[in-house]
């Protein structure tokens, strides 16, 4: 079968996580991604997370499926050669300060006309413009600005920041969709264009109807720890056997089986059972209901319960659970892998599933610079021509 993407081009020429991983995505899906990285300073995710043997780990994930290319883009060599790559390619992703690519001959009409038809992803912190633009910025300040930090951890507690790239990832996922909509014009109104992508934005849009709230009602949504100010009971409750389970009831019929489930049928006729924004505004007693049902029963116990009366609720896992749990074995969430330099070796698999032209991990993160001399063939450098941008430090 085709891939999907097959016969898009994509130049990754951004760092670390949020423009990186939307260039993996489309990789996932077939298209030819070449990253290119500086030929002394390779992108800083490969340092990111542990480590075997001196190879890291996180970068197997988020290189895959990508072909390694070193090119110093600060040298005019190394633009000139950019420039012919990108005359051949679909699409260019970038994430350096607002004027860097400028600064390079790179900027937008550069890259325009060696290819009018090419989609050139922007992807920072605050986004081309604004009082912002020039700052420094990476997602743990997106996730702070956007409202996120400051619901998130104990109503008694800091604000909290997620232990990992939330607000890079979410941007990734809007980056990749951004690019297929501007494909999709390309195609047919044969022009790319630039996508301006702000990491502070794609985050703030998943926090609900925050800012509409306080425009209409002046409510700011408070810091509730693991509760929902839009439904309860919400909240994770300790079993008998000490683990964690997670509970949701964000539909009125499962709130109704969860209580009558803990013996508290009675509290179906109370008027403010009605909905899940008055219901969360008794959580304590809903709370304080399931968690001694709970609290008094095995793990095994309590779900099954909740699956016989077609309730929700979910352990609470850390990675050892999920590379356990038959869920995730029987829909092919983890993927074991063959990797050249550590062997077979496990990582996520494809975001979703296509019944026609599904995905696939091709190949893991590469090496730096692996796949130059076969790249820059294709343009037509000749091996003694690589020699010597190597000799003078441009590959």
């Amino acid at each position: 079968m085709t891939s999907p993407l097959e016969g898009i081009r994509v130049l990754d020429i951004s760092t670390l996580f949020a423009g990186p991983l939307a260039a993996t995505f489309l990789g996932d899906f077939g298209a030819d991604v070449l990253k290119v990285e500086h030929p002394a300073k390779p992108d800083a995710a490969r340092g990111h997370g542990p480590a075997k043997g001196g190879i890291n780990l996180w970068w197997k994930t988020l290189g895959r499926n990508k072909r390694t290319v070193t090119l110093d883009l600060g040298s005019a060599e190394g633009a000139e050669l950019l420039l012919k790559l990108v005359a051949d390619a679909d699409v260019l992703i970038e994430n350096f300060r607002p004027g860097t690519l400028e600064r390079w001959g790179l900027g937008p009409d550069a890259l325009h006309r060696a290819n009018p038809r090419l989609v050139i992803a922007r992807v920072t912190a605050f986004g081309q413009f604004g009082p912002y633009s020039a700052r420094p910025g990476f997602g743990s300040l997106a996730e702070a600005m956007s409202g996120f930090a400051a619901l998130t951890g104990q109503p008694d507690g800091p604000p909290t920041l997620p232990p990992f790239g939330l607000a890079d990832g979410i941007a990734a996922l809007a980056t990749s969709y951004a690019i297929l909509v501007a494909l999709r014009a390309a195609d047919r109104d044969g022009a790319g264009q630039v996508i301006d992508l702000a990491i502070i934005e794609p985050i703030l849009m998943l926090l609900g109807g925050q800012i509409t709230a306080y425009d209409q009602l002046g409510v700011v949504q408070p810091r509730t720890g693991n509760r929902s100010v839009n439904n309860s009971p919400r909240n994770v409750y300790r079993t008998a056997d000490g683990d964690w389970l997670a509970v949701s009831t964000s539909s009125q019929s499962i709130a109704e089986r969860v209580l009558t489930l803990v013996g508290r049928p009675d509290y179906l006729d109370e008027p403010w059972f009605a909905s899940g924004h008055t219901r969360a505004q008794h959580a304590d007693e809903l709370d304080e209901a399931v968690s001694a049902w709970i609290g008094a029963r095995s793990t095994g116990e309590v779900i099954a319960e909740f699956e016989r009366v077609q309730a929700a609720v979910a352990p609470v896992y850390d990675v050892r659970g999920v590379l356990s749990d038959p869920q995730y074995r029987a829909i092919g969430t983890v993927l074991t892998v063959e990797d050249e330099e550590l062997g077979p070796m496990r990582l996520q698999n494809v975001l979703f599933r296509l019944s026609e032209t599904p995905g696939e991990v091709r190949w893991t993160g590469r090496r730096h610079g692996q796949d130059t001399e076969a790249v820059l063939a294709e343009i037509g450098v000749t091996p003694e021509q690589l020699q010597a941008l190597r000799d003078r430090g441009v590959v």
